[in-house]
């Protein structure tokens, strides 16, 4: 006889991931001559769901070292840059509840391309982040639930070995018939 029971569990019900490159036009306190590096770091984000979509509100600072006057002094320009990214979601479950919202950074913010743009004046930076969002919430599993007496099948190779019955030499052998 089948018994099937229903089981309520937390579960991944929807994901979604997305994949943003943004340019960002930052304007240093002094006319640059050469970029000599730039970094992004200090990103953090916060999450929250919309409908059938995950908004990701978060930011990052972009430094950028540079020099200027004529190749004489060099700085670094640090700006924080703001951003919302909305993951539109997959959902395996039609209905769940009780659902949480749980963001990972896949690929941190990380800039592809720096150049001076606008007669020298300003920095175009390209960045670059992946996000994944996954909502987990309630759902429920169907199990088949099987008589208690049941035992998995398994599947092994028989073993034999031999062992021997003989007394070893340190003992001394008991005969009746001897005479004491």
């Amino acid at each position: 006889m089948k018994i099937m029971r229903q089981i309520v569990t937390k579960a991944v019900v929807a994901k979604g991931k997305k994949r943003t490159e943004s340019c960002e036009v930052l304007c240093p306190p002094n006319t640059p001559s050469s970029i000599l590096g730039c970094w992004v770091i200090n990103h953090s984000c916060q999450s929250k769901k919309h409908g059938r979509y995950v908004e990701v509100t978060g930011k990052f600072d972009i430094n950028v070292w540079y020099a200027h006057h004529d190749h004489s002094k060099t700085s670094v320009f640090t700006e924080t840059i703001n951003y919302k990214d909305k993951i539109k979601l997959h959902y395996r479950d039609k209905e769940s509840t009780g659902e949480e919202v749980h963001v990972r950074v896949l690929q941190q913010p990380n800039c592809t391309e720096a150049i001076i743009i606008e007669n020298g004046t300003k920095f175009q930076v390209t960045v670059e982040r992946e996000l994944l969002a996954e909502v987990v919430g309630e759902t429920t599993v169907c199990i088949q639930v099987l008589e208690q007496d049941f035992e998995e099948e398994w599947a092994f190779n028989e073993e034999s070995s031999s062992i021997s019955s003989r007394p070893s030499s340190t003992h001394s052998e008991h005969n009746p018939s001897s005479s004491i």
